[in-house]
């Protein structure tokens, strides 16, 4: 069974740093590929980054490049999401995912992060940021 779990979200303030994880289970995270997401009250579902299984190939979306960078452990089975300089529009339920569903899985990514490639999600952390 494919589990994701994510860890770390909290209150910071404005320019402050932190960084969540996901435990994984369920799936060959060095295959699959895996991606951060977020989503603000009232907002859709933003990408953030996708992170392929092997070649080491991460993409990210324009409103995080530079602060945010997404990285894995496969032998711990952990993918972490490092945010810098955060603001308050970063605000949001942030969730892991992968691209796995059933017996399908997919290692590389799209350039362009897609919430329709993955078929596994973790149950989200929130992240805050205000003073």
């Amino acid at each position: 069974q494919v589990q994701l779990v994510e860890s770390g979200g909290g209150l910071v303030q404005p320019g402050g740093s932190l960084t969540l994880s996901c435990a994984t289970n369920g799936f060959s995270l060095e295959h699959t590929a895996v991606g951060w997401f977020r989503q603000a009250p009232g907002k859709e579902r933003e990408g953030l980054s996708c992170s392929s299984g092997s070649d080491g190939i991460t993409y990210y979306a324009d409103s995080v490049k530079g602060r945010f960078t997404a990285s894995k452990n496969n032998a711990e089975k952990k993918v972490y999401l490092q945010m810098k300089s955060l603001r308050s529009d970063d605000t949001a339920v942030y969730y892991c995912a992968a691209m796995v569903s059933g017996m399908y899985g997919r290692g590389w990514c799209h350039p362009t992060i897609m919430s329709t490639d993955f078929g596994s999600w973790g149950q989200g952390t929130q992240v805050t940021v205000s003073s």
